[in-house]
């Protein structure tokens, strides 16, 4: 039986993106996407104009999913600050082992397709700023509480812990061990002491 159209431009995504998390945009191609997918190269380009516009729509797709389980962890009852210690064990928890959620597309593409593709840069500028701004009211909701003493910006602030655990995820990488996650997670707990 054939997939309705929405079905299969997604079934093309979540194909792809289990490959680019592991081989990276560059080293795919679309004859592997196509291939793994099980659906002629032709019919591809029905779904997408260009590897680009693919790239952008997976990437906002990862984000898409990536915030709907970032809000689950945040919302959880609790201080600002430990919503905040949630979310970065949850960080951890996904980005440290081969955890079935995946690897981080912002630490994985990012620095690949930011020069390539104006279109997929937006996306990650977008779904990165979606992000930070989740860790700020959650900065917010810890000051407002009265578990969080800052004397920053909270934005800057929520900036900062970000910036901090990209860092420390590009770092697991090349490293290829989670001892930059302790690091990240012990200055997080001074940061938010």
């Amino acid at each position: 039986m054939k997939k309705p159209n929405l079905e299969m431009r997604q079934h093309i995504i979540d194909v792809a993106k289990s490959l680019m998390t592991h081989k990276g945009y560059t080293a795919v191609g679309l004859a592997e996407v196509v291939s793994a997918a099980g659906v002629p190269k032709g019919s591809f380009y029905y779904y997408f104009k260009s590897k680009e516009e693919f790239g952008a729509a997976l990437l906002d797709e990862y984000f898409s999913e990536y915030l709907g389980r970032v809000d689950t962890v945040m919302t959880r009852s609790g201080t600002g600050v430990e919503k905040l210690l949630a979310y970065f064990d949850y960080w951890i928890e996904t980005q440290g082992t081969d955890h079935p959620e995946g690897k981080c597309l912002v630490v994985k593409l990012g620095p690949e397709v930011c020069d390539l593709s104006e279109d997929m840069r937006r996306v990650l500028e977008a779904g990165t700023a979606k992000i930070i701004k989740r860790i700020t009211a959650c900065v917010d909701m810890g000051v407002a509480d009265g578990s969080l003493h800052i004397e920053e910006d909270s934005e800057a602030f929520a900036e900062t812990l970000y910036q901090l655990w990209l860092g420390a995820s590009l770092l697991v990488k090349v490293n290829k061990s989670t001892t930059s996650f302790d690091t990240a997670m012990s200055l997080t707990q001074r940061l938010l002491r």
